[in-house]
């Protein structure tokens, strides 16, 4: 298996992958930052709650119809452009006094930029290796990365904000997207438009949902929304464990911890193909410990729970790494922000409908069970599309230079 030093080695992926690390970071601290600066004017938790909403609705809109920008545009120019533009509009958040209306709307406006960054950045990874083995490993690299940024943004955002203010945090963020532009200008090589002059709109939409494969990849990484539950219920859980209002952060920071552990257990000691046949199998155990919570254990069971969920669902990366290299080039763009709404939206479902079923039963705990059943169950019924997975890659990877889309022939 390749090495970790093998893929920072990559120019290309080391500019990509230093350039998504410090944005996560920016906006794990720009959430935070607005979120209180709101509060702090409005006292209105319900301001506080829509301006952070407006951080993730624009993603869905823009995943379906902007994401078609990464096969229409050079990809490097594209990251460049959209990097410079957040930066420019999250600089103008840290005007004094800036109209909540206008605060909403450059909120919204960087998460809808954000769509065809994502595109172009996953295509445009996928694009800089031509080992598929190298590339799932980058893939792991990109994962562990983005949990510890959330993790750092969870135990110091907030501290970091009573120190340095809120604006100063936001102006962080806006140079973190300079630095970003920065270092793709500088690290990855610049490459024509991928897409075919006559592809239409929505052909990398038609594509995901007219392939079986592609279509089960899609239903595995959905089963996310199930397994997120339990964060969207930290609060409630807290209480119902008879636990301190701190230990809410607890209960999120266990499951990103546990995924670090996770990842890097498939990536340093399972196989590709081993990791492809596990996709399904370790998507269910991600579900089924949740069900232990209808036991309603301690707070250290608890936490050990979300831990061990969360390294099964390191299941993920195999999922999503397998998905951009079986799209073709030409359309990975459309289909990679097809992938990034469907999972935005069954967690933003998965944690709504968590949240109405709470109340109604009044048990976060149970809830959670419930969540664990209904993963299990969804994992089940897609493990024989899974295993099939293994078969199609290992003949696309057999097939002559020509007979299909491998790793190096998407490069061309």
């Amino acid at each position: 298996m390749p090495r970790v030093a093998e893929v920072v080695a990559n120019p290309e992926f080391r500019g990509l992958w230093l350039a998504e690390a410090l944005s996560i970071g920016g906006d794990q601290l720009a959430k935070v930052a607005l979120a209180i600066m709101v509060y702090d004017r409005t006292d209105s938790a319900l301001w506080a709650a829509l301006v952070y909403a407006m951080t993730f609705l624009p993603a869905l809109a823009g995943g379906l119809g902007l994401s078609q920008l990464a096969d229409r545009f050079p990809r490097r120019t594209l990251l460049i452009g959209t990097a410079l533009t957040q930066a420019g509009l999250v600089g103008l958040m840290t005007i004094p006094g800036m109209p909540l209306v206008l605060l909403c709307a450059l909120v919204f406006l960087v998460a809808l930029v954000q769509a065809p960054a994502n595109a172009a950045q996953n295509a445009t990874t996928r694009e800089a290796f031509d080992s598929d083995a190298l590339y799932l490993r980058s893939q792991d690299v990109r994962g562990i990365t983005m949990n510890v940024m959330m993790l750092l943004g969870l135990a110091g955002g907030g501290l970091l904000i009573t120190l340095i203010g809120t604006r100063a945090a936001l102006a962080i963020d806006a140079v973190t997207f300079l630095v970003a532009a920065w270092l793709v200008y500088t690290g990855v090589r610049w490459r024509p438009s991928a897409g075919l002059p006559d592809d239409g709109w929505f052909d990398g939409v038609r594509l995901v949902f007219a392939d079986h494969n592609l279509r089960t990849l899609l239903g595995l990484a959905g089963l996310v929304g199930l397994t997120v539950v339990p964060e969207g219920l930290a609060a409630p859980l807290a209480e119902q464990l008879g636990a301190p209002d701190h230990a809410v952060g607890w209960l999120l920071a266990a499951d990103p911890l546990g995924f670090i552990v996770g990842a890097f257990v498939l990536s340093h000691y399972v196989s590709e193909t081993t990791r492809l046949r596990l996709v399904a199998p370790l998507a269910a155990v991600s579900a089924a410990v949740l069900i232990a919570f209808a036991a309603n254990p301690t707070m250290p069971l608890a936490l050990a729970l979300l831990a061990l969920s969360g390294a099964a669902g390191a299941y993920i990366i195999t999922v999503t790494s397998t998905f951009h290299t079986l799209t073709p080039n030409t359309l990975r763009g459309a289909a990679s922000g097809l992938y990034r709404t469907g999972l935005r939206v069954a967690q933003g479902i998965g944690i709504a409908v968590g949240g109405a079923i709470a109340e109604l039963r009044g048990s976060a705990m149970a809830t959670v069970a419930l969540a664990g059943v209904a993963g299990t169950l969804g994992a089940l019924a897609l493990a024989h599309a899974a295993s099939r997975l293994t078969t199609v890659r290992s003949t696309q990877l057999a097939a002559p230079p020509h007979g299909g889309v491998t790793g190096q022939d998407e490069q061309g």
